[in-house]
């Protein structure tokens, strides 16, 4: 997935069809490309010219390898201001493209619980064999009310996460290789993970997690940005536990979070 050329799409307001158009090649070449796959020279100049873009910046695998002095380092694919700034396409190719492992860890979640266009391609996942693990806030947990405090939102994070287990128990309660666990920790970042690529969402304090930022990270070498995230990520998995089944789904409510 090419999430640098998504979105160098959408901003200059494009669509698939009017860059395979213009670009003179077939609109499937266009989604390949958004898939993933880098363009001939050709395509690539062309595109580098519509959109105002450089190559390096559209396809950064391209660029000159680092010097050897030079210290490791995860590739950085792209950068949102804030997390609702993440187009809803990212997410689901981001999901989509895993082959392994999807991890999610977060305190709520609740945008991606309510997606159902993104839940059913998690359940599609692990029925091909993906591993998925979901870690979400303990909602009686002291730390989730320390975090709805800090927020200005109460007790309204832990009704998030009730909403939000109810909305990911549904579909992926009797699904083989899925975990859901409770964590009740000092949550910095919330990760979401497919295979090598992660989308972190560094927490602000006081700042809900959908306006901070966030940074589509590559896993490249050992010990690089990623790693960190997912020792991270494995550390709050070994200390969580796993939730009770909820008992009545009736009472779901919408919210932003």
């Amino acid at each position: 997935m090419n999430d640098l050329l998504r979105r160098a799409l959408s901003d200059a307001q494009l669509t698939e069809a009017d860059l395979a158009e213009r670009i003179g090649v077939d609109p499937k070449t266009v989604h390949r490309w958004l898939a993933g796959r880098v363009p001939y020279p050709r395509h690539r100049a062309s595109l580098c010219g519509l959109l105002g873009q450089r190559d390096e910046y559209l396809w950064p695998q391209l660029a000159a390898p680092r010097a050897l002095s030079e210290p490791p380092g995860a590739q950085v694919l792209a950068t949102y201001p804030h997390r609702w700034a993440v187009p809803r396409a990212v997410w689901q190719h981001h999901f989509a493209n895993a082959r392994h492992e999807i991890g999610i860890l977060a305190y709520a979640g609740l945008f991606l619980a309510e997606d159902q266009g993104v839940m059913r391609t998690i359940a599609g996942k692990a029925r091909e064999g993906v591993t998925v693990r979901v870690l979400l806030g303990d909602p009686d947990g002291p730390r989730i009310s320390e975090r709805g405090t800090d927020e200005g939102v109460g007790a309204s994070l832990a009704a998030k996460i009730r909403n939000a287990l109810v909305l990911l128990y549904q579909p992926l309660r009797d699904l083989d290789n899925v975990e859901i666990r409770l964590h009740d920790t000092v949550l910095y970042n919330s990760i979401y993970r497919a295979d090598d690529d992660f989308l972190i969402n560094p927490h602000a304090y006081g700042i809900p997690a959908s306006h901070a930022p966030v940074l589509h990270v590559r896993h490249a070498q050992a010990d690089d940005m990623a790693t960190t995230y997912q020792h991270s990520f494995d550390r709050v998995w070994s200390s969580a536990g796993e939730p009770s089944a909820p008992q009545d789904n009736t009472d779901v409510k919408k919210h932003s979070g």
